[in-house]
């Protein structure tokens, strides 16, 4: 079965094609876009699918330390300078591929060491999967919140010893990853959060135990929540739980909002996606980097 997280991507690709249409188009359009999409993410979509150029900027991939493994990750940051804030930003189901490389470029280019790492790096990579249900059999349902956790602090670590400033860190994440957001609001050195389109509820597991809604009123850090009205994944009325459960909590809690736009479906950010919508997404990034900087990521 599937996740609902890996069901919301999965339904937010292009639809009414046969898996040979699929298959031949997401071919083409790699080889002409020279991207590194996770293949289970495809197909890309050409005609929207942004590109953030690295110049002026320090990017690439590097690695750092935790508990004996070597966790690698995407960093751009500006070119020869030091002090930077820093950004957390949290792959979507699909992993640290192009676009989000490109989310931390765009970090970049507005003045934040932005750091991705691969959080599914001790269980594989998610780039070679071309099945969504396989990717989550064999990596995604594998993955603990404690290693995800631990991996995050382990990146501000690095980026503490790399040109960044950790007492002005913030976290981003998409689907999947909105929902570490939240978690890691709740316990991590961070000043803000802002969690796009993130799973608020679920049942608890092993390797699960806890979920946004659940740690809602010991959030640490103010969290914007940024949801599409029209995900039919992410049913309005958790929105409203969450709500409820923040009101009724810490400081920074009642300090987090929501932004919920009535039309826009699930992963209305990812740019390569039939679900990609402008509107929403601009605005979206137009309030992240403001969120950030009210709350002293900047």
């Amino acid at each position: 079965m599937l996740t609902d997280d890996l069901r919301k991507d999965f339904d937010s690709l292009l639809p009414g094609r046969s898996t040979e249409q699929g298959a031949t188009r997401r071919t083409a359009l790699k080889a002409a876009l020279g991207v590194g999409y996770a293949a289970a993410a495809a197909p890309i979509m050409a005609q929207t699918a942004v590109r953030t150029p690295a110049e002026g900027l320090t990017a690439g991939m590097v690695g750092y330390e935790v508990g004996g493994f070597q966790v690698p990750a995407y960093r751009a940051q500006p070119a020869g300078r030091t002090g930077l804030p820093v950004v957390l930003v949290v792959q979507e189901i699909f992993g640290v591929h192009e676009y989000i490389q490109d989310t931390a470029r765009r970090f970049a280019k507005a003045g934040y060491l932005a750091i991705a790492p691969e959080l599914y790096a001790r269980q594989g990579d998610a780039s070679k999967y071309t099945e969504i249900p396989k990717l989550q059999a064999e990596l995604v349902s594998k993955v603990p919140d404690a290693q995800v956790m631990a991996d995050l602090d382990g990146a501000l670590k690095w980026a503490a010893a790399n040109g960044g400033d950790v007492s002005k860190a913030g976290i981003t994440g998409f689907c999947w990853g909105g929902r570490i957001t939240w978690l890691y609001a709740a316990q991590g050195p961070v000043k803000a959060g802002v969690a796009w389109y993130g799973r608020l509820v679920g049942s608890a597991g092993e390797l699960t135990p806890r979920h946004p809604v659940d740690v809602a009123a010991q959030l640490k850090a103010p969290v914007l929540g940024l949801y599409g009205g029209a995900d039919t994944g992410i049913p309005l009325d958790t929105v409203d739980k969450m709500k409820t459960a923040l009101t009724a909590g810490s400081p920074a809690a009642k300090a987090s909002q929501f932004v919920v736009y009535p039309d826009a479906p699930h992963a209305f950010h990812a740019d390569y996606r039939a679900s990609f919508r402008q509107g929403p997404a601009e605005d979206g990034w137009k309030r992240a980097l403001a969120w950030f900087k009210a709350h002293g990521v900047a």
